[in-house]
């Protein structure tokens, strides 16, 4: 079986490529960066917003697992027509040129941000989702809609993946346990959006790798699953915890919060583990240890290294 990862070369993009080969898929990345540190998978350069380029690299697959997207929401802000058009139309010409290739099943990569508008506390697959008030949410509610849509009309399956906040390895530098990480090791203040209360249930994006091709099972066929850690972690919290394992002498400061942002939610997974068997394996210190322990290796290595603004 051979599966196409959109958005293959990034940080989840990476990991679920690399943990279907670990389970035997073949795979093939699609992508506008090349790969880095991936062995033997194939590489098809190109952009979403390629009809043609889109065929062509789902020539031979099984699968699809679609990944790429403008996934930072400061991005977004900055220039939300690319990301609707990369988001939005992006996900509905993969979906084309998956019911024309006569792929089996199409993966789509959306977010737990979905949920940012949600007034319930408690929130499952089947909780209603009432208008988006950010872009970014709009952009990945608009793919699951197209996803509904194109199962209804031309019969493509599909699973959508709500994932819970990424961290791990190589994630990008705007994340915000990679910022937060980025400056203790620079000695520059953590700044929190906020008063920090706001909490997340950060999952590892080995946990997501897991999740994504768990989600190949028959049972997963035209479902939603929220990918969910199960600690909860306030930022104030998270901040703490930097502060305590990176750099003791630490300043914390606080301006106001930004607009949309997720004030934390009970959302749970417990679908994904009664159907897929998913549940999160690796708890948060562990993987807050590993992301600390990387970055530090990348300091030493490159001592003029500075935190990246987000």
């Amino acid at each position: 079986m051979r599966v196409l990862v959109t958005g293959g070369s990034g940080f989840i993009g990476a990991n679920v490529a690399q943990q279907l080969k670990k389970e035997g898929y073949d795979v093939r990345i699609f992508d506008m960066a090349l790969p880095i540190g991936l062995k033997d998978v194939e590489f098809y350069h190109g952009s979403l917003l390629d009809p043609t380029a889109l065929r062509f690299a789902m020539s031979g697959c099984d699968y699809v697992m679609h990944l790429a997207a403008m996934a930072d929401v400061n991005d977004v802000v900055a220039d939300p027509i690319y990301a609707e058009e990369i988001n939005a139309r992006g996900t509905a010409l993969v979906l084309d040129a998956a019911r024309r290739s006569k792929i089996k099943r199409v993966v789509y990569a959306s977010t737990i941000w979905t949920y940012s508008d949600v007034k319930e506390e408690a929130i499952t697959e089947e909780t209603l989702i009432p208008p988006p008030t950010h872009l970014y949410t709009a952009t990945k509610l608009a793919g699951e809609h197209y996803c509904r849509a194109f199962n209804g009309l031309y019969n493509l399956p599909y699973t959508i993946l709500r994932y819970g906040i990424p961290y791990g390895p190589r994630a990008r530098g705007a994340t915000v346990i990679s910022k937060f990480v980025d400056m203790a090791l620079n000695n520059q203040p953590i700044t929190i959006q906020g008063d920090g209360a706001q909490f997340r249930k950060f999952v590892h994006v080995e946990d997501l790798a897991r999740g994504n091709v768990l989600a190949l099972k028959a049972e997963g066929e035209n479902q939603i699953y929220n990918l969910e850690g199960n600690e909860k972690v306030s930022i104030k919290q998270l901040a703490e915890l930097v502060k305590e394992h990176a750099n003791p002498d630490l300043e914390i400061t606080f301006i106001p919060a930004r607009a949309g942002d997720l004030k934390g939610a009970e959302i749970s997974n417990k679908k994904a583990l009664q159907q897929l068997g998913w549940k999160p394996e690796i708890d948060f210190l562990t993987g807050l240890k590993q992301v600390i322990a990387e970055k530090k290796m990348e300091k030493q290595n490159d001592p003029t290294r500075v935190a990246v603004a987000a």
